[in-house]
């Protein structure tokens, strides 16, 4: 009986990694794509990047609400249900390439990608406690980088060879298989099911948005993928339109990025016990010099060389400082694991999706100066609230003590 238990923990946990980078997959997978995409649709270049926006803000939203049902009905039901919508939406897309039909399924992938990840990231808070619960949060981040790094990548040649359709049925294939092992071998992590309230779930909600340091890093983790988000959706046109360069090398540059991203929170594993505001100064006060020297540096010359050797150390940066805040926002109120997971992934893409979106809109970003711009003020932004989630995070560490 201990062994299969044991299976069962080893197995899950697997499968939760495996699925927890299934949002970043979904959004960076056809990313190379994305002016062949709006080619071959005969539409704008707006309309295939609102896709994007589509998905992101759908599965940030739900994800703002599902926390509460998981705590309530459980996780495994739910997430099977999900995957098998995921993996029809993404067959319908490659199998119908008709703009509208996208968005909606867009919209079906972004809230079913939703179930399965809060699902998965409050599996690890079902299961684990102290020591081990704060080791298995600080890889979030580190597994879901996996997205940007793999993704694009796989994206940019299969663009190449087959066309952008082949992104989705990637997608739909690696659902359907992920899909068998949950059913053979996981099952149900909950152990103590809430009531469905709605008075006492708006309690808990208002109690978490009401906790400054909580909020705060919220839009900490949301501005610092807005970075990404941004680079996502204005690099390929960059590298493909201006530059004329191939998809295979937008998923490069992608790949290169994604490593930035990843290594970040390897660093910022690696530095797991040390104090986290000295580790957060450090790092944005890097991240400001990294965009000003952007800035300026592209004042007088633009190019590829340019446009990566810039971004990395900026995602870079933005990896440590993700996977801080983000392990922080998700220990932050353990008793409603659920729905403080919902509540951060939805806040990461919301923020992100409105922030990216309304920047790229805003100021027209279709050169590398006008990229190196937009990071610049987002920077700004994120130092000015960091300081500011110091004060109340640093009195909450006080009255604890």
């Amino acid at each position: 009986m201990k062994n299969q238990k044991l299976e069962f923990l080893h197995i899950s946990s697997l499968l939760a990694f495996v699925l927890i980078p299934l949002g970043g997959l979904t959004t960076d997978i056809y990313i190379p794509s994305l002016p062949s995409m709006a080619h071959q649709l005969n539409v704008s270049v707006e309309a295939v990047q609102l896709s994007l926006l589509i998905f992101m803000i759908s599965s940030g939203i739900s994800q703002l609400f599902i926390g509460s049902v998981l705590d309530s009905f459980g996780r495994y039901k739910i997430n099977i249900a999900a995957l098998v919508l995921f993996a029809m939406a993404s067959f319908t897309i490659a199998l119908v390439p008709d703009i509208y039909l996208i968005y909606i399924m867009r919209a079906v992938q972004g809230i079913t990608v939703s179930l399965i990840i809060v699902g998965k990231r409050a599996f690890f808070v079902d299961m684990y406690t102290g020591q081990a619960l704060k080791n298995y949060t600080s890889l979030f981040s580190i597994v879901w980088a996996t997205a940007p790094i793999i993704a694009p990548f796989i994206g940019g040649y299969l663009q190449q060879v087959f066309g952008w359709q082949s992104n989705f049925y990637l997608l739909g294939i690696l659902t359907a298989l992920v899909l068998v092992l949950e059913l053979k071998f996981t099952g149900e992590s909950l152990k103590t099911f809430q009531p469905f309230n709605w008075e006492r779930i708006s309690k808990v909600y208002n109690t978490m948005l009401g906790t400054p340091d909580f909020t705060l890093g919220l839009l900490i983790i949301g501005f610092t993928y807005s970075l990404l988000v941004i680079y996502g959706m204005v690099s390929p046109f960059i590298i493909e339109k201006v530059f004329g360069y191939t998809p295979v090398t937008t998923g490069y540059s992608s790949l290169l990025s994604g490593v930035a991203l990843m290594s970040g929170g390897l660093i910022s594993k690696l530095l797991l016990n040390k104090p986290l505001f000295a580790k957060l100064n450090v790092a944005i006060a890097l991240q400001v010099i990294a965009v000003l020297a952007m800035w300026i540096t592209t004042l007088y010359t633009n190019n590829i060389i340019i446009l990566i050797g810039f971004t990395m150390p900026i995602h870079l940066m933005s990896g440590f400082i993700f996977n801080n805040v983000y392990a922080y926002s998700l220990q932050r109120f353990t008793q409603n694991a659920g729905t403080a997971s919902g509540l951060t992934g939805g806040g990461i893409y919301v923020i992100s999706s409105i922030v990216g979106y309304g920047m790229i809109n805003a100021f027209s970003v279709k050169t590398v100066h006008a990229l190196s711009t937009v990071n610049l003020g987002i920077v700004i932004v994120l130092l000015l609230t960091i300081l500011v989630f110091k004060h109340y995070s640093k009195a909450r560490i006080a009255i604890t003590d």
